[in-house]
């Protein structure tokens, strides 16, 4: 029996999985690719010693001395099995005005190899807690309107619709 995929710490040891990651992320037709594989610095895609640098930068953004400008603290945590990268989340400490419109507290993304077998759902059972000791009472988590397997994540994990705007379906999800 292997072990069971559960969150870790941004590191430089899951480079090479990561990595294949972002291609599949980037050669998958049937989605848009994810903020997060754009935001990855270009050189670490090449580079392992620019892939700590990003990871460190990842790591930093928890506290507010390493948020970039337009930007609010967040923990970025990643679904691995192993030493195999499996897919991200983040939780955004606080909202902006503009967050709460379209992004909300928690983004998750799950490598297009390894969806459908139900790691969002646990990803984001698993975030709900770690989001309580963040001081985040109840977590806003919006899908695309058309994307009906995150829209099942949700609520499948206590999400209470809030309303439907043009693009996102937004719902409160409680973390304790």
């Amino acid at each position: 029996m292997g072990v069971m995929p559960g969150f870790v710490d941004p590191a430089p040891a899951l480079r090479e999985s990561f990595l294949a990651a972002v291609a599949e992320f980037r050669d998958d037709r049937d989605h848009p690719v994810p903020w997060f594989v754009g935001d990855v610095d270009p050189a670490a895609l090449s580079d392992p010693a620019a892939f700590e640098a990003y990871v460190a930068r990842v790591l930093g953004e928890r506290t507010e001395a390493g948020v970039r400008a337009g930007f609010v603290p967040m923990t970025t945590l990643w679904w691995a099995d192993g030493a195999r990268f499996l897919g991200r989340l983040a939780i955004r400490h606080r909202l902006t005005p503009a967050l709460r419109e379209d992004g909300g507290h928690i983004g998750y993304d799950v490598r297009p190899t390894a969806r459908r077998q139900g790691h969002a759902t646990a990803m984001l059972a698993a975030a709900l807690p770690v989001a309580r000791r963040l001081g985040v009472s109840r977590a806003l988590v919006m899908c695309e309107v058309t994307n009906t397997a995150s829209r099942r994540v949700i609520e499948r994990n206590g999400g209470v619709l809030i309303d439907v705007t043009g693009r996102k379906r937004r719902y409160w999800v409680p973390t304790g």
